[in-house]
């Protein structure tokens, strides 16, 4: 198990970025570089997703509501686990970016938003923030890139308006992220999936913050 400066175990590491930051590649990837376990987020098993891109205004309440409970459910185990773990997306991203927005856009009734949010303040009052959170910043253009690459069907109704409101959230949520200890790496320049030298480039920052950490 890998320990902090003060003793205690590094735990948990989490990845934030928009749709098609390349997250779930970079789990994998440190998963196996430093023998951490992965916790994906859950888009294959998910029984909301592809109706909700369908009819985002009918399903957006389910779908935050599955997935605030799902990142709770393994920041609970991760907690009570003995291992350190890697996980794809944090739920600060489902509360502060998707909800909000999604709120914004006339999909989530007020309602509905306040009622997600009281849940969300609840459960984070339980929970501790990563111990590292690491940050893929992207353009549009490498999220499209990166999008159409993996040519998931209900992805392909997505505007681009929609992940440009995304990045904005994204952009001014990291922009005061002082929940721990925060790592940017902007991927519009740097292929980590593809460029095994990248990859090396990318494992050497991560270790550089979890130095400072042990």
């Amino acid at each position: 198990m890998n320990e902090s400066k003060n003793g205690s175990r590094i735990k948990h590491i989490a990845i934030a970025g928009n749709i098609g930051a390349g997250k779930t590649t970079l789990c994998t990837q440190l998963g196996k570089q430093f023998n951490w376990s992965v916790h994906y987020e859950s888009t294959e098993n998910n029984p909301y997703l592809s109706d909700f891109y369908l009819d985002m205004q009918r399903w957006s309440f389910n779908l935050q509501i599955y997935f605030l409970n799902n990142r709770y459910q393994q920041i609970l185990k991760i907690h009570e686990g003995d291992t350190t773990v890697v996980q794809d997306r944090t739920i600060y991203e489902d509360a502060f970016i998707f909800a909000p927005n999604l709120h914004d856009m006339g999909l989530m009734s007020s309602r509905d938003f306040q009622n997600y949010f009281e849940l969300f303040k609840t459960m984070s009052s339980q929970i501790k923030p990563p111990d590292l959170l690491i940050y893929l910043k992207a353009g549009i253009p490498t999220l499209v890139s990166h999008i159409q690459a993996r040519g998931r069907d209900y992805e392909g109704s997505m505007s681009l308006d929609y992940l440009k409101r995304l990045n904005e959230r994204y952009e001014n949520w990291i922009k005061d992220y002082k929940e721990g200890k925060l790592l940017v790496i902007n991927v519009d320049n740097i292929d980590f999936k593809n460029d095994p030298e990248d990859l090396g480039k990318v494992v050497n920052m991560v270790s550089a913050e979890l130095h400072g950490l042990f």
